[in-house]
């Protein structure tokens, strides 16, 4: 079975991650997957646009720990990985990008959103960002993306303290439009979708394009990835990511 599933119709692609045994925590393949969609759908005048969603009770409790820890150890280099394909598709994607938020969205689960254009979310899902606990710091633009959108105090509460938000929290704060019953979720964003997709596509497109600074937040994504970077080397990094694997709390 595949780890994304990734389907096209009525003018809409539909990007699922398939993972729900490990929470659809995203590998390195599944980003590139990602990415792949994303690119092809940009450049594909019959997609109109597209929904970010997970196959089972979870939307993604984010990286794999796994790609973490193999950059951590130096067996990877992040930089050029299908992480940062996968940051820049979703980061420059010119169309309309629906997520569908169910159960738990932690980490990139929680600041890919920050990226898309209309979010609706369970009301009893669970979002987190836990990265300082990690021993990193926030990704994907979110240290400025996040802080503009709520504030900093709120911001700061939610990265260093790893307060979680419910649906409806998300919605309080302004990170999702609807909070549902979560078997009303995915119908939601469909819904979304086809609306969009019966519009005057250039003026989307536009309209997109005027409201995102789009140099800003390639900017924004610079400087999470080099600290992110340096982090990863960090002690508390190593004792977090070791202590995650044995599933226990770092000293």
């Amino acid at each position: 079975m595949s780890d994304m599933l990734i389907a096209t119709e009525d003018g809409v692609t539909t990007i699922a991650f398939n993972r729900p045994e490990k929470k659809n925590a995203i590998t390195e393949a599944m980003y590139g997957a990602v990415a792949d969609a994303l690119n092809a759908a940009a450049t594909d005048d019959a997609i109109r646009a597209v929904i970010l969603t997970g196959e089972g009770p979870d939307f993604t409790a984010g990286n794999d720990i796994s790609t973490f820890a193999a950059v951590a150890a130096g067996q990877t280099d992040l930089r050029e990985s299908n992480v940062q394909r996968f940051l820049t598709a979703i980061s420059t994607f010119p169309k309309p990008a629906i997520a569908a938020v169910t159960g738990r969205a932690i980490g990139v689960g929680v600041t890919m959103l920050l990226h898309c254009d209309l979010v609706y979310v369970a009301e009893d899902a669970a979002l987190a960002m836990p990265f300082i606990d990690l021993g990193v710091v926030p990704e994907a633009g979110s240290s400025r993306l996040l802080p503009a959108r709520i504030g900093h105090v709120r911001a700061f509460a939610l990265f260093a303290l790893g307060e979680p938000l419910s649906g409806a929290d998300a919605v309080t704060l302004g990170i999702a439009n609807a909070a549902l019953p979560a078997n009303e979720v995915r119908r939601a964003a469909e819904a979304a979708a086809r609306t969009l997709a019966a519009k005057p596509a250039s003026s989307l497109i536009a309209t997109k394009r005027l409201m995102r600074d789009a140099e800003a937040i390639r900017t924004a994504i610079r400087a999470d990835d080099e600290a992110f970077l340096k982090q990863l080397s960090s002690p508390e990094a190593a004792a977090a990511f070791a202590a995650f694997a044995a599933r226990k709390k770092p000293a």
